[in-house]
């Protein structure tokens, strides 16, 4: 009986610590774990949901004086667009570049400027000045399905969600080891795992193609 009784109490500790990491990840987890839910939605139906995307054109002239600042020395097909020409956008036109690397083509500068929710580029004529830029945004919806997708993000975001996938699986792991306590006082805990793991198996199986 002593022993029995030891054997509970060193088990005690065990269980509220997988009740507290079960707390402390699904606090992290929340947000990220309703929006990842709300988007897969969107994501699922996105042929469906009707986006309007808003177009910016500009076309213009940059000062002479600007372009000679860009060399062609170190590479013939890319550069690093100089940051006297970048400010000079940003102070003229309100254009803002997270991306300076552009690509050189017959005297052409293209500057791509991929984002979530939408993408941009920039042509630049480096003999003559000539530039044309374009900005599409296709919405909030796209935004987020974008988010949830990683696409465009850059690496933080990326670090980000491997952190959050992280929280997710203590999550899951810390869920089941609680289902393992409780399983003997709810009989339907085991089914229920059962079904969760059959029913997307049956689907993979029979009507993913059909």
């Amino acid at each position: 009986m002593a022993h029995k009784t030891k054997s509970i109490k060193k088990f005690i500790p065990n269980l509220m610590t997988i009740r507290k990491w079960h707390w402390v990840s699904s606090a992290l987890c929340f947000v990220c774990m309703l929006l990842f839910s709300v988007t897969g939605i969107t994501l699922n139906h996105a042929a469906d949901i009707e986006a309007s995307p808003t177009t910016l054109h500009l076309e213009g002239v940059v000062p002479e004086e600007f372009l000679k600042a860009i060399s062609l020395k170190d590479s013939p097909k890319n550069i690093a667009v100089p940051d006297s020409i970048l400010n000079w956008f940003e102070t003229n036109h309100d254009i803002s570049f997270a991306n300076n690397q552009a690509e050189i083509n017959d005297g052409e500068l293209y500057l791509a400027l991929p984002r979530p929710g939408g993408d941009a580029w920039l042509s630049l004529d480096i003999e003559t000045g000539d530039f044309e830029f374009e900005s599409t945004s296709r919405g909030w919806i796209s935004y987020f399905n974008d988010i949830h997708k990683g696409r465009n993000t850059g690496k933080a975001w990326i670090y980000f969600m491997d952190a959050f996938a992280i929280a997710c699986i203590i999550f899951s792991v810390t869920g089941f080891l609680l289902l393992q306590r409780y399983a003997d006082t709810r009989s339907q805990t085991w089914p229920l795992v059962i079904a969760g793991l059959l029913v997307p198996i049956f689907f993979m199986m029979f009507l993913i193609h059909s």
